[in-house]
């Protein structure tokens, strides 16, 4: 299994999932910025589930070289790797925040998704796991750089979805609404609508089961969504959201 942000809550929660279920690997790869962190991590997997883990330095705010990359190689990519940035008009002006958060979540996340989804297409099977966000769903005022990042993961995801379908390879895609995370530890969250990374891991995990295309981590964000999205412009555009 190939894990890209290998330390997100969510990340680890859904290794931990798959392994309990009894499911082992060869290797897990475990893609970081954060090596140290990383390997107390890897350390953890194999002393409580026996599963060996590879620790891969990759900064995706970096060059990084993808020559390193070519012996790496699985059946499943689980891709968790986010930045939220700072989403205030402070943040909104930072370049260097705005250019960390679209690389992070889109532009440079992408390009290496699309390493192994080559390799996933040459061999004719596989799953790539897509987090996203309901961020992403409508451009909203208080965190749109994100939103727009995730915006267009999503679009690529489904693009992607559709492209490798004849290929024998399923893509999924999942959208988290608020996550009870190290990422959102300084936001206020209303209860009903968040998630802990244990429950979204049980949700992510029977979905990948199922062959899901989409899937939100908390239905009710389903429906908040359908409605946000179907309100009118004019209106939309005068809502503090």
């Amino acid at each position: 299994m190939i894990v890209l942000g290998s330390n997100s809550d969510v990340a680890v929660a859904f290794v931990e999932k798959i392994l309990s279920e009894g499911e082992k690997f060869p290797l897990v790869y475990l893609f970081t910025s954060n090596v140290v962190k990383t390997e107390k991590l890897a350390q953890h997997y194999y002393a409580k589930f026996e599963q060996k883990c590879e620790v891969i330095d990759f900064d995706l705010t970096k060059e990084n070289d993808f020559s390193k990359l070519n012996t790496i190689d699985s059946e499943l990519l689980f891709c968790a790797a986010g930045y939220l940035g700072k989403n205030t008009e402070e943040g909104l002006y930072d370049d260097w925040n705005t250019k960390k958060i679209v690389e992070v979540n889109y532009s440079k996340l992408i390009v290496l998704i699309n390493h192994f989804a080559k390799k996933f297409e040459e061999r004719g099977s596989g799953t790539i796991i897509g987090l996203s966000s309901v961020a992403g769903e409508r451009g909203r005022q208080s965190n749109f750089i994100y939103g727009s990042a995730k915006a267009g993961f999503t679009a690529y995801l489904e693009g992607l979805r559709n492209y490798l379908f004849h290929k024998n390879i399923h893509v999924m895609t999942v959208i988290p609404g608020f996550m009870d995370t190290q990422m959102t530890a300084d936001i206020e969250t209303p209860k009903p609508l968040t998630a802990n990374p244990s429950q979204a891991a049980t949700i992510i995990y029977k979905a990948y089961k199922k062959k899901k295309n989409i899937v939100y981590v908390t239905f009710l964000w389903w429906g908040i969504m359908m409605i946000i999205r179907n309100i009118p412009e004019f209106i939309f555009k005068k809502l503090k959201m």
